[in-house]
C-alpha cells in the first residue's frame, strides 16, 4: 500500500524506523541526515495531500453547484416563457372589455330587460364564465411574476455561491501547488546518493511494519469479495502503471481517492470522491474481516485512501512520481476500513485477478516530478 495513494501518501507515513537502520549509512552533513529528509519529505507530501483532498471535496461541491444553478436557470426561462403567455392572455382580456365584448349589465337588468328570460339567463352563465377565466388569467399573471421573481434571486444567489466555490478552489489549487514545489525544491537539494539511501530506509521501514501488522493477527484469514466488490478490484488492476496526478479521476491517471472512487463507479456502486467522505460516510469495517473491495484509510485526518485486493496488500495511486501499483497494506499509518457492498453477500467461488506484470515494481515512495493539473 507505500504507493497509497496521492501525494500525502508519504507526507503522511510516518513509519516506525529503526534507528540501527540510519546509523548504519555514511554520515551526512549536519542537520541533514537520512532519516531527516525523510522525516521532512514525509511531511512535505501529507500536507500536500491534504490540500489535494481539501481541493478534490470543493470540486465536488462546484460540480453540484453548477448542477444546481443551470436547473434554476433552466426553471426561469420556463417561467418566464409562461409569464409571458399569462400576459398575452391578460392583454387580450382587458382588449375584449375595452370593445364592450362582455357585456357590462349584471345578469339582473338583462333578465329585466330582455324579452325572452330563458336567452338572458343564458347570457349571465356565459358571463360568470368568462368572469371566472378572467380571474383565473390575472391569478396566472400574478402568480407567474411571483414564481420569476423567486427563481431569479435563487438563480442569482446559486451563482454567487458558485463563483465563491470558483474562488474558493482556486486558491486550494495553488495551495497545492506551492506545497508540491516545496517537495520538489526538497528533492532538488539531495544528492543521487540521498536519494537511493532514502528510498531503502523508507522500503525498510515499510517492510517492519507490516511485518508488525501480519505477526499481530489483526488482518484476519482471507474472504472473498462480492460481485460488485470484485468488479471494483479488476478494474483497479486494470489500472495499474499509470501515474498519479493530483485530483485526476481517470482515465489515463488518478488520485487516490479518484482511482478507488472509479473502481467503485465502474462496478456500478457510486461512492464519493474524496478520502474524507468515503471514511465519514461509508460502514466501517475492522481489519480482521477485510475482504477484496473495501477501502483503507489512513492517517488521523483520512487524508489517503488504497483499494484492498488480498492477503494484506492493497492497489493504490501513491503520489506525485509514482505510478498505480500494488503495494503492502502497511505502507502508511492505518486509521481504518470501509465497506461500500456491506449490504452484499461474499461470492461462493473467487478467482482473483492475475496481477499485472511489474505491479509491484517501482517504487512506492514514489520520489519524482510532481505533476499538478494545469486548470
Amino acid at each position: 500500500m507505500q504507493a497509497v495513494c496521492t501525494a500525502a501518501l508519504v507526507a503522511s507515513a510516518t513509519l516506525v524506523l529503526p534507528a540501527p537502520m540510519a546509523a548504519a549509512a555514511p554520515a551526512d552533513p549536519p542537520g541533514r541526515s537520512v532519516s531527516d529528509l525523510l522525516s521532512q519529505l514525509q511531511t512535505l507530501y501529507r500536507k500536500a495531500e491534504e490540500a489535494t483532498e481539501t481541493y478534490n471535496a470543493t470540486e465536488e461541491k462546484l460540480k453540484k453547484q453548477r448542477t444546481k444553478v443551470n436547473k434554476l436557470n433552466e426553471d426561469l426561462a420556463d417561467a418566464r416563457v409562461a409569464l409571458d403567455g399569462s400576459r398575452n392572455d391578460a392583454g387580450r382580456l382587458a382588449r375584449e372589455q375595452y370593445r364592450g365584448v362582455d357585456n357590462p349589465l349584471s345578469p339582473y337588468m338583462r333578465f329585466l330587460l330582455s324579452g325572452n328570460a330563458r336567452q338572458a339567463l343564458d347570457q349571465g352563465h356565459e358571463l360568470k364564465r368568462a368572469a371566472g377565466r378572467r380571474a383565473a388569467t390575472i391569478e396566472r399573471l400574478t402568480g407567474g411574476e411571483k414564481r420569476a421573481a423567486v427563481l431569479a434571486s435563487q438563480a442569482r444567489d446559486a451563482l454567487n455561491v458558485q463563483e465563491a466555490l470558483a474562488a474558493k478552489q482556486k486558491q486550494q489549487r495553488d495551495t497545492v501547488r506551492k506545497r508540491l514545489a516545496a517537495v520538489e525544491r526538497l528533492l532538488a537539494s539531495m544528492t543521487g546518493e540521498q536519494l537511493e539511501r532514502l528510498r531503502k530506509l523508507e522500503q525498510q521501514g515499510i517492510a517492519e511494519a507490516q511485518r508488525k501488522l501480519v505477526d499481530s493477527g489483526r488482518l484476519g484469514d482471507s474472504v472473498n469479495p462480492s460481485g460488485v466488490g470484485g468488479k471494483a478490484v479488476r478494474y483497479a488492476f486494470q489500472q495499474v502503471g499509470k501515474p498519479y496526478v493530483w485530483g485526476a479521476s481517470g482515465p489515463d491517471s488518478f488520485d487516490c481517492s479518484g482511482l478507488t472512487s472509479q473502481a467503485w463507479a465502474h462496478a456500478g456502486g457510486a461512492i464519493p470522491r474524496t478520502s474524507q467522505e468515503q471514511w465519514k460516510t461509508l460502514p466501517k469495517v475492522p481489519l480482521n474481516e477485510l475482504r477484496p473491495g473495501d477501502l483503507v484509510l489512513y492517517f488521523e485526518g483520512a487524508t489517503h485512501v488504497a483499494l484492498y485486493i488480498g492477503n494484506g496488500q492493497v492497489i493504490q495511486a501513491p503520489r506525485p512520481g509514482a505510478y498505480v501499483k500494488v503495494s503492502p497494506i502497511a505502507a502508511n499509518p492505518l486509521l481504518g476500513a470501509v465497506r461500500p457492498d456491506a449490504d452484499k453477500a461474499p461470492l461462493r467461488d473467487y478467482a482473483p485477478p492475475k496481477v499485472p506484470e511489474g505491479a509491484w515494481a517501482g517504487s512506492d515512495t514514489g520520489y519524482g516530478s510532481a505533476r499538478a493539473p494545469g486548470r
